[in-house]
């Protein structure tokens, strides 16, 4: 059965956030204890909604359009704890895409005008499809001098806070609501104590470090829930919730459980609607339900459920699993009919071992190194990506490694699954925008659960034949790479990368040697005394070997006895025409 998997992603399965300082999220939970929390925040709430629809708007924008929906939104307010926000909720959203289908220069400026001829929920799902992802803006809100942002603070506190919330919706459309209104609440607080400080520069370093960090990874989560609901069925989710909140809370009888996977994954189908007056009033209606029932559930949640929202909800997440459960029998064993459980064991059994030699291997080559052996593996695996994106993508793998890996077995397995479904996600994204090869398809499209197995088995993409491509779309040799490690780091990995395309079938003592020789050949560039000259020389006769294909035998050597370098004439060419296919005559 493959949904049913050991799936370590869920909506209660969140990295904890240590490094939130516990003296400004007090602070900061200390302005919104309040009963009436979703009625003093609406403006809020409504903006994230627009923000996130409408990217490309202004601040101004935003708050205009705010304030003629509010008129409609104040109707929300009177909503009580325990009714459905849905009639409301979805009366505000056809509003808002009524108004902006009615500013046809509106719809224009965002390529709406086709999702404006659509009635309905097709419209709504069409409005959504045109939302940007992360990798389109940089982090979070930028800020370049603490000093006028501490102005603005001392006039206007809100206006800190709106500014804020505006910046990461547009930034991250697929962040849910009530995650940005806890982060408001902390950036808040951070910019009035880093105010006060001497050095602010340096505070708001330390205090903003940490809620970008969180944001950025909470946002690719939750970006990553959204497609699980979109390109999979409900079933599919709803097994992923039930496996998962087995492992978080094992004491809980499984009535309880499956009442809390359906509700977990309603919520989520509201979250990535973009609604976030239903998202937060959904969210905070579950937290109150989970705190109701923390004797049954969960006995790591009971100081989480002390607080007040959006922060109770924020700290239920990150809670930990309240035991470590027993993954071959008990309470998973109370959904997996049992003529699957041999199979089930026999994929958790494999991926232990898959991830533990994974990690061997790191330690033995080291990081770097490491990075290499996956970009080499990767490259023959999805050659038709960019030699950048496959240098990012592998970069991600590596760090994940360098973090999973030395956590014990079962945090290390657990790590490791959770940050794979997020990498590969991002790949099958990149494949849907732009399709890579059938391979790649294949495993995004074919089985969630299996997807990293999928990618694990992938061989050589025996289809692909490399373009010929011209000295400077493989290597840049210039000055810049001796201003910066990591520029002259992802260079080599680019090369690297180029010369796999190439050859994929070469060995990798036959690669290393070439990285070795560029290696060199920056290093010496970079030592010289006028560095930029040097390069400029040596770029003509650095090994291109993208091009030697059209190269004889007899103008390559030429070219090559004509360096200065006694290492370029001895060592490379040689190297150079045993990898590339040219016998010396």
């Amino acid at each position: 059965m493959k949904t049913i998997r050991l799936i370590t992603f869920l909506f209660f399965s969140y990295v904890k956030c240590q490094t939130l300082q516990s003296s400004f999220l007090d602070a900061a939970m200390q302005q919104t204890n309040s009963q009436n929390y979703l009625e003093e925040n609406l403006r809020d709430i409504v903006s994230i909604t627009v923000a996130q629809f409408l990217q490309k708007s202004t601040f101004e924008e935003v708050q205009t359009i705010v304030k003629e929906l509010l008129n409609f939104a104040e109707k929300c307010k009177s909503l009580k704890l325990l009714e459905s926000p849905s009639e409301c909720s979805y009366q505000l959203m056809t509003n808002f895409l009524e108004h902006i289908c009615n500013n046809q220069g509106m719809a224009d400026k965002h390529v709406f005008s086709n999702c404006c001829n659509k009635n309905n929920t097709a419209r709504h799902k069409c409005f959504l499809l045109y939302k940007k992802g992360d990798s389109s803006h940089s982090d979070i809100f930028q800020i370049p001098n603490p000093e006028p942002v501490c102005e603005i603070d001392k006039e206007n506190q809100v206006s800190v806070k709106e500014r804020y919330i505006y910046e990461t919706s547009r930034k991250h459309p697929f962040l849910y609501g009530p995650t940005i209104l806890t982060m408001s609440a902390c950036y808040e607080t951070a910019i009035q104590s880093c105010c006060q400080e001497e050095n602010k520069t340096e505070c708001f370093q330390i205090k903003l470090e940490p809620i970008r960090k969180y944001i950025k990874e909470i946002s690719l989560r939750h970006h990553h829930l959204c497609e699980i609901g979109i390109k999979f069925n409900h079933k599919v989710a709803k097994a992923v919730e039930l496996v998962l909140l087995t492992k978080k809370q094992p004491k809980a009888n499984f009535s309880e459980i499956a009442k809390l996977a359906i509700d977990i994954k309603n919520l989520h189908q509201t979250c990535c609607d973009g609604n976030a007056v239903a998202c937060v009033f959904g969210r905070s209606q579950l937290m109150n339900y989970t705190c109701s029932k923390q004797a049954i559930l969960s006995s790591k949640i009971t100081p989480c459920c002390a607080l007040p929202a959006p922060f109770r909800g924020e700290c239920i997440i990150n809670s930990e699993n309240d035991e470590k459960p027993d993954l071959s029998s008990g309470p998973l064993s109370r959904f997996t009919e049992d003529r699957f459980k041999e199979t089930f064991q026999k994929v958790v059994r494999e991926s232990h071992e898959h991830i533990k030699n994974h990690c061997d291997l790191r330690e033995k080559l080291g990081d770097s190194n490491f990075h290499d052996r996956l970009l080499v593996l990767y490259t023959k695996k999805a050659p038709q990506l960019s030699a950048q994106e496959l240098v990012a993508f592998t970069k991600n793998m590596a760090a994940a490694a360098t973090k999973c890996c030395p956590l014990c077995d079962e945090q290390k397995f657990v790590c490791v699954e959770d940050t794979a479904k997020l990498i590969f996600g991002a790949l099958c994204r990149r494949h849907e925008a732009e399709p890579i090869n059938d391979g790649v398809g294949h495993c995004c499209d074919d089985s969630y659960a299996f997807r990293k197995p999928c990618f694990d088995d992938l061989h050589v993409d025996r289809t692909y034949i490399s373009p010929p491509l011209s000295c400077d779309q493989v290597i840049s040799l210039t000055e810049e790479l001796c201003k910066a490690e990591e520029e002259f780091q992802t260079e080599k990995q680019k090369l690297l990368s180029n010369l796999v395309k190439q050859k994929p079938y070469a060995t990798e003592v036959q690669f290393q040697s070439i990285i070795t020789d560029f290696t060199h050949l920056a290093k010496m560039c970079c030592q010289a005394e006028k560095s930029e000259i040097c390069f400029q020389e040596e770029v003509f006769l650095f090994p291109c070997l993208f091009s030697l294909h059209s190269l004889g035998f007899l103008k390559l050597k030429k070219l090559f006895l004509h360096s200065n370098y006694e290492w370029i004439r001895r060592k490379s060419l040689s190297r150079w025409i045993d990898i590339f296919g040219f016998r010396i005559c």
